[in-house]
């Protein structure tokens, strides 16, 4: 069995800040975050999502999570 039989998500975080006029510093100082951290999302290079994180974004961002993250469903069916 191979992970991607699930699927996956997919974090739209550099869309989003590119929308609201925000980088990567910017982002990371009004959500109390480190850079590599916001790095790491921007660039889907996350293991396992933080939920405390992930509310940080959606309220800087003023957006829902199902904004922030797409489930991409698996290609077998």
């Amino acid at each position: 069995m191979v992970d991607e039989d699930y699927g996956r998500l997919e974090i739209r975080l550099a869309e989003l800040m590119e929308e609201k006029g925000l980088n990567r510093y910017k982002l990371s100082l009004k959500a109390a975050m480190n850079w590599n951290q916001v790095n790491n999302y921007c660039t889907n290079n996350i293991s396992r999502l933080d939920t405390f994180v992930l509310c940080k974004l959606c309220t800087v961002l003023e957006c829902d999570i199902q904004d922030l993250l797409v489930f991409i469903p698996s290609e077998k069916g």
